[in-house]
């Protein structure tokens, strides 16, 4: 199922506490849900929320808050196609989507706690790997934000992630393979 996401945007934060706060005050008690976007809309400079709703631009998102089982499983299957019997990234994957999945297989993988250099991460990336361009993978995981490094890149440390739901099954997989390896 499918929700409409309609983002709001204020240009001036604080008139729009002061039109809602004048709002809320001439309100009968607590305002309901709809009365609440009407006030929130008219603090935007339309007449209600149906006026705002006409003119604001729709997103529709897909809604996957709970991915099924088969979904997780499909998921992984398709990217474990990147990874040999070790657990190792053999390729690349051309697809954005799956770069960006498969550098959270890799991610736990560097070392933890700490700052290191330079070094220190690219032996670990040389392990995680075997296309052999490691230099890649520091360079993603840094654009991707799970890793960051000082602006003269001769310190690197992991940022703290909780992996996402759906690619927890794979990064399970990944570690299951390297230890077996």
């Amino acid at each position: 199922m499918s929700r409409t996401l309609h983002p709001f945007y204020s240009p001036d934060i604080s008139a729009l506490a002061r039109s809602l706060k004048q709002q809320w005050a001439t309100s009968d008690g607590t305002p309901g849900h709809l009365q609440l976007l009407n006030m929130l809309a008219r603090a935007s400079g339309y007449h209600n929320f149906q006026h705002w709703l006409a003119a604001a631009p729709a997103t529709v998102v897909p809604d996957t808050t709970q991915p099924t089982v088969r979904q997780h499983d499909a998921l992984t299957q398709r990217l474990l196609r990147h990874f040999d019997a070790q657990g190792r990234l053999q390729r690349w994957p051309k697809k954005y989507s799956e770069q960006q999945q498969c550098l959270w297989a890799i991610w736990p993988q560097l070392p933890g706690r700490g700052q290191h250099g330079e070094a220190v991460i690219n032996d670990a990336l040389r392990q995680a790997q075997i296309f052999g361009d490691h230099v890649l993978l520091r360079r993603e995981l840094v654009n991707h934000g799970l890793l960051a490094r000082t602006p003269d890149c001769r310190v690197y440390w992991r940022l703290d992630h909780v992996v996402p739901a759906e690619l927890q099954p794979l990064v399970a997989e990944v570690h299951r393979r390297r230890q077996a390896g």
